[in-house]
């Protein structure tokens, strides 16, 4: 797999001339007055060293940057705010979205439409003047675009109304060839099918349509108990959640917290562990559901409540400025009672980690069942997501990954024979045929054929172009 083309020479000045004379928005080269700012990803430990970046301000902006790299046989990345990005992009033509950022709310319809820069707290912002939310991630600084063609795991409303990605009506999309194609169901139906999970490998998508639904507030937040309780904790939420109605969406993590300012002080340097909950159901009900949890051991703090959806990023309550981390995944085919006692053995109180974070999510429900129009989802019928994350400065990069592989190589014997891929590594060279499956990468393989016969979109975890 080639993440970066560290053998393709610069863009000269003058290669550049014709693309600057014609796009609107902006081309920069290295050493360009806003190159540094707009290779800047989430993660402070990753950089981009593309040999230019185009940030465009229309759709016929990205038709001319992508026809350049084509006609340098350069590749093609796509960067909205960065959460996720996979290799350094030498050589590269990056295409920064964020200014591509228009939110129109179909009220009456129950739809949004977002252009390629959009982040989730716009839309949640918006759809909520109208009592209606998106199917978003936990993080509202993650944009719209990449975290639904990577399926989108919403730890709101997931349970109850599946992927992210099975509620698209449609997408704009660029394709290699320069193309511009409105794609549906109808229109293209395997391009639709293979970018509904097929993360960028298809096309620079410049805007997509999706479903929005009724709900104006939930009851939700986290319990955070002492680390000490770890195992109590863990066992009891492993045997309640499986009896909750799909309405209910809760994780639980262990987490180690750092000593600096943003965090409450009686907080600052202890292992805690926490369930996160999110009902979209009566608050009575959501109470009387969660009391058993609360009664397990001490409560070191509550913030579950009835809140506007507006809210629901204090539930996860995670970074809202980029910060230092490396962070990988893995899918979970079950967790019986030996693999509770190996996770609490791996990140409880006893354990020698660095990671921050230790988070496994309760899947099921909707995220199980195909929607009416199938899509290249690969993880339905896998009852868990593990996420391990480190965070440090990149002088501890090896420390920091040793401590995620830890976590993840423990829990291996219950390990899924798919993965997500929203929760891959930036550098992690994960099989595309592993990740997706052979018959399902087989179908992405001979679209990719269709749409990328050249593989301009590689600077991911790549379906190869079929022979």
């Amino acid at each position: 797999m080639a993440f970066n083309d560290l053998s393709l020479p610069p863009v000269l000045p003058g290669d550049a001339a014709p693309l600057v004379a014609t796009v609107e928005g902006s081309v920069l080269l290295p050493g360009d007055a806003g190159y540094d700012d707009e290779r800047a990803v989430w993660n402070l430990n990753h950089e981009l060293m593309p040999a230019m970046i185009v940030v465009p301000e229309s759709v016929a902006d990205i038709q001319v940057a992508i026809t350049f790299a084509a006609g340098q046989h350069r590749p093609v990345l796509v960067k909205t705010t960065g959460h996720q990005i996979v290799g350094q992009a030498h050589g590269a033509v990056v295409i920064a979205t964020r200014r591509m950022n228009d939110v129109v709310i179909d009220a009456v319809g129950r739809t949004a439409r977002v252009g390629a820069g959009v982040i989730w707290s716009e839309v949640v912002e918006k759809a909520a003047r109208d009592g209606l939310a998106p199917l978003n991630g936990s993080n509202l600084t993650v944009g719209v675009s990449g975290y639904t063609l990577g399926g989108g795991l919403s730890p709101t409303l997931g349970r109850s109304h599946g992927y992210a990605a099975d509620h698209v009506r449609s997408l704009d999309v660029v394709t290699a060839d320069g193309e511009l194609r409105h794609v549906d169901a109808e229109s293209e139906p395997d391009l639709f099918w293979a970018l509904r999970g097929g993360k960028g490998n298809f096309g620079v998508v410049t805007a997509l349509e999706f479903d929005l639904f009724p709900v104006p507030r939930l009851y939700g937040g986290a319990i955070y108990f002492a680390g000490e309780r770890t195992g109590d904790v863990l066992r009891a939420w492993a045997d309640w959640h499986p009896s909750t109605p799909e309405t209910m969406v809760t994780s639980i993590a262990v987490m180690r917290m750092p000593s600096i300012p943003e965090v409450p002080e009686r907080l600052r340097g202890k292992v805690l562990v926490s369930v996160r909950i999110a009902y979209n159901g009566r608050t009575a009900d959501g109470e009387r559901m969660v009391e058993p949890l609360r009664a397990v051991a001490p409560v070191v703090l509550d913030t579950v409540r009835d809140m506007p959806y507006i809210e629901v990023a204090s539930i996860h309550n995670e970074p809202t400025d980029p910060v230092p981390y490396y962070e990988r995944g893995i899918m979970l085919r079950e967790f019986p009672a030996q693999a509770q006692d190996r996770l609490i053995e791996l990140v409880g109180p006893d354990a020698e980690t660095t990671l921050v974070i230790a988070e496994l999510r309760a899947l099921g429900g909707a995220w199980d069942r195909e929607p009416t129009v199938p899509n290249a989802v690969a993880t339905r019928g896998l009852p868990y997501s593990l996420l391990g994350v480190s965070a440090g400065l990149l002088s501890q990069e090896q420390q920091l990954k040793r401590s995620v592989a830890e976590l993840l190589d423990g829990m291996r014997p219950w390990q899924g024979d798919r993965r997500y891929v929203n929760n891959l590594a930036p550098d992690e060279a994960a099989d595309a045929a592993a990740i997706y499956g052979p018959e399902r990468y087989e179908r992405l393989a001979s679209i990719k054929k269709t749409y990328d016969s050249a593989n301009i979109f590689r600077l991911n975890h790549n379906v190869i172009p079929a022979a």
